[in-house]
């Protein structure tokens, strides 16, 4: 398997050895690639951070006299509300040019008490009570968590259900559609820049500072200053590479104390806990000069001699390309 990304650091700049001649001892790019995932995982968690904090509204006056029309329980567009408001209106329309209410109830093939139901209500509103409103869903308790999601950016109802089922919602992805087709899709999103995902953030962390482009290097700085869980994260990351980079080896109990002591980053805390079930190993492996490079070079070599060669040739073939490969 390859491993990109203690490469930017410079992990495979370490000596080389027969695999025979060295002590039992961890990879560097197994620990590496185990903490990009653990760092990955700090960054989804803290992923509100990643969005610049919008500036306060100018005209808040304006958003006060649209929160009536919001909290309507059917809003414009639904389309039970224009349903019942285009029923509404030809019975009203009918009643007026002077049809009785057995007449409408023909004319529309409705029954009777619904004509006198809309002829008694003045307006589409007074009807829209019922089985469809006020009623308590297993969804309200996760109403919130969708709601600052879509002011975090995130429009994928399937993601926004993946992420409710984590949390123990346990119906289906259709409600959760509903309620934002219904809901959210009319509420406006905070106007500017996308933010980085949670992968692009993680990249620059895991990459040498000297190495980030200029402009990677920016966001990395303004997302950082609005994060202080991300910056000890950044500097829990950096501090392993040095480890790894260095082969000071001898420092990795103290970084394991401080990495266990991050309550908010709850991921990188299961990676250090992880180093300390086999320590000797890890030490050796963040002193030692041999490393398995070579060796994972020789396989890496061979899949893709194999991979060329699939469905063209035999073993025969394969074999003599391998062993006469230089």
């Amino acid at each position: 398997m390859r491993r990109k990304s203690h490469a930017s650091f410079g992990l495979g700049a370490v000596g080389k050895g027969p695999a025979q001649q060295a002590p039992r001892r961890r990879p560097t790019s197994t620990l590496w690639h185990n903490l990009g995932e653990a760092a990955e995982k700090c960054v989804y968690r803290h992923r509100g951070c990643l969005r610049p904090v919008p500036a306060p509204p100018d005209e808040p006056q304006e958003q006060e006299e649209a929160e009536p029309t919001a909290s309507s329980p059917w809003p414009t567009g639904h389309r039970f509300a224009e349903r019942t408001r285009a029923k509404h209106a030809t019975i009203h329309a009918l009643l007026t040019a002077g049809h009785s209410k057995r007449s409408v109830a023909r004319q529309l093939g409705m029954t009777l008490n619904t004509i006198l139901r809309f002829s008694r209500a003045t307006t589409p509103e007074e009807l829209f009570t019922g089985q469809w409103q006020s009623r308590a869903t297993k969804l309200d308790a996760y109403k919130p968590y969708l709601d600052q999601r879509w002011q975090e950016g995130c429009t994928n109802a399937w993601k926004l259900w993946e992420e409710i089922k984590e949390q123990g919602y346990p119906d289906g992805y259709g409600n959760v559609r509903n309620y934002v087709s219904r809901s959210l899709r009319g509420k406006p999103q905070p106007v500017g820049p996308r933010p980085p995902s949670a992968r692009a953030v993680t990249r620059w962390i895991l990459t040498h500072p000297d190495a980030l482009p200029e402009g990677n290097r920016l966001q990395l700085k303004a997302v950082l200053a609005n994060c202080p869980e991300l910056t000890a994260l950044a500097e829990h990351v950096r501090s392993f590479a040095h480890m790894l980079t260095h082969l000071q080896g001898h420092h990795l109990p103290t970084w394991i104390e401080a990495a266990t002591a991050t309550t908010e980053l709850p991921s990188l805390r299961h990676f250090a806990q992880h180093l300390e079930r086999d320590l000797d190993a890890v030490i050796a492996g963040l002193t030692q000069p041999w490393n398995s490079g070579v060796v994972e070079g020789h396989v890496n070599r061979i899949k893709m001699l194999k991979r060329q060669m699939f469905g063209r040739a035999g073993f025969a073939l394969l074999r003599k390309r391998v062993l006469l490969a230089t």
